[in-house]
């Protein structure tokens, strides 16, 4: 028994001294190999993340500096409306109005240390009260100077006690696609909120007439946005956000501004005329693309083909003609329709504006004298446009706009079944008599909105007849 102990204790501790002189130096020579072999390739772990973050932040845009010259100018619009609901049992009972003030809200822009707030027409439409809160919670009741709804630009005023923070309008022509724009606004009555985007597109028309020519971005709009700042990364105002493009009211990646260009005009025209003065070119046409390219026999797709130029106008004067391409007016580039409207929005009556146009495959240069708009897109009608003398004698009449173009889709069949047509003369507005487009615009917007919308009309048999629109 003491043998066979003694042999396991043997046998014991030779395995230990094994194993002691492994670690010892077999295990050692093998980790200094291995050091040694790892050497050729080495593995750099950073110790600080401190320059990657440096790294990245330059390279970010900084919007710091753009938020502070706008954040201040930019207003909490309150729009009061007073509007017929629906009557209830209780107002028959109580022999009460069914008229309820409606409450609105939206944003605008100061554009001058005295008062002057730029925003959006529908966002102070048919207002008995608008409010104006500033970033410094001071309000103010607001005095509507004048509005264009065709570009759905207002103009307000207040009268503070100090100059007030503002801002001046850019240059919407010299911005580009892909450059960093912020809005700066008051969606869902969060007061003075900032996002950011890039502008995605330029001279976007949504209402598929060729009425707008919108600066699209993906900054992120909300109902409370509209008449708020566009702004660029150096705090330039290059537009004023006005529509967004959505299923479900909210933002869903396409936001749409006026460009500062237009706007500016507007509220220039509005300040000293009163009404938007229009210079028009004269020409009648469309976009090219490989389609009408075809089908015209050129090789040009990008311009807008004239197919018409409107007699006694500027184009008409300047020696436009029919097959003309025009690639260009002054400096911008035109592509599509929009992109000739939009620039000419810019423009005011006798203007002169280079064209620059394709014929017969030869480059030409013709300065245009624009001249004064003389058609207007009346609401329930269609297009009119003032009268000859020759058109006015026709019906013994002294005044009165010719309609051009039953184009109005939901009243055109009406119009036509009450012998109303091409060429009948609508001589007065709620009474207003119409000498010119002008005074269309001032009646429609002299008129209140629980009032009527009143024509008087003579149709081509000659026959004075009064028609009510509610």
């Amino acid at each position: 028994m003491k043998k066979i102990l003694t042999l396991v204790c043997v046998s014991a501790l030779g395995g230990l001294l094994t194993l002691g002189g492994y670690k010892l130096f077999v295990e050692k020579d093998n980790q200094q190999l291995a050091v040694e072999q790892s050497s050729d390739f080495p593995v750099f772990v950073p110790t600080n993340n401190t320059v990657n973050t440096i790294n990245n932040a330059s390279l970010a845009p900084n919007f710091v500096d753009a938020v502070e010259k706008s954040i201040d100018a930019v207003v909490h619009v309150k729009n009061t409306a007073i509007v017929s609901g629906h009557m209830t049992m209780q107002d028959l009972f109580f022999g009460r109005n069914s008229q309820r003030a409606q409450v609105g809200t939206g944003s605008g822009v100061i554009i001058s240390p005295t008062g002057y707030i730029v925003t959006n027409n529908h966002v102070i439409q048919n207002a008995n009260e608008i409010s104006i809160t500033l970033n410094n919670n001071k309000s103010y009741m607001a005095e509507l100077i004048g509005t264009d709804e065709t570009t759905d630009i207002a103009l307000l005023k207040i009268d503070a006690e100090e100059d007030l923070p503002f801002m001046a309008f850019g240059d919407s022509d010299n911005a580009k696609i892909g450059e960093w724009v912020l809005a700066v606004g008051n969606p869902f009555n969060l007061n003075s909120t900032v996002t950011a985007g890039i502008i995605s597109a330029k001279s976007r028309d949504l209402s598929g007439r060729n009425l707008q020519s919108f600066i699209q971005t993906d900054a992120a709009v909300n109902p409370g946005n509209s008449g708020g700042a566009l702004v660029n990364t150096n705090g330039d105002l290059i537009g004023i956000n006005t529509a967004i493009s959505s299923r479900d009211g909210s933002y869903i990646g396409y936001s749409f501004a006026v460009p500062s260009n237009i706007a500016r005009k507007i509220v220039n025209d509005i300040m000293e005329y009163g009404n938007v003065q229009n210079g028009i070119l004269g020409v009648v046409g469309g976009a090219l693309n490989s389609k009408t390219a075809e089908q015209l026999g050129t090789d040009i797709t990008e311009g807008f083909y004239v197919s018409e130029v409107t007699s006694d106008t500027g184009a008409e004067k300047a020696g436009i003609k029919s097959g003309d391409i025009i690639k260009k007016i002054d400096n911008v580039k035109i592509n599509k329709f929009s992109d000739l409207s939009g620039y000419l929005k810019t423009k005011s009556p006798d203007d002169v504006v280079n064209v620059t146009l394709i014929r017969d495959g030869k480059k030409e240069i013709l300065p245009v004298t624009l001249l004064k708009n003389n058609i207007f897109n009346l609401p329930t009608v269609g297009i009119v446009k003032n009268a000859s003398e020759k058109e006015l004698k026709k019906y013994n009449i002294e005044y009165g706009l010719k309609i051009s173009s039953l184009d109005d889709p939901n009243y055109e069949s009406y119009w036509r079944r009450n012998g109303v047509e091409e060429g009948s003369i609508i001589t007065r507005i709620n009474g207003k008599k119409l000498y010119s487009v002008d005074d269309v615009q001032n009646a429609l917007k002299a008129k209140n909105y629980n009032e009527p919308l009143q024509f008087e009309v003579i149709n081509n048999q000659g026959e004075k007849v009064v028609y009510n629109f509610r």
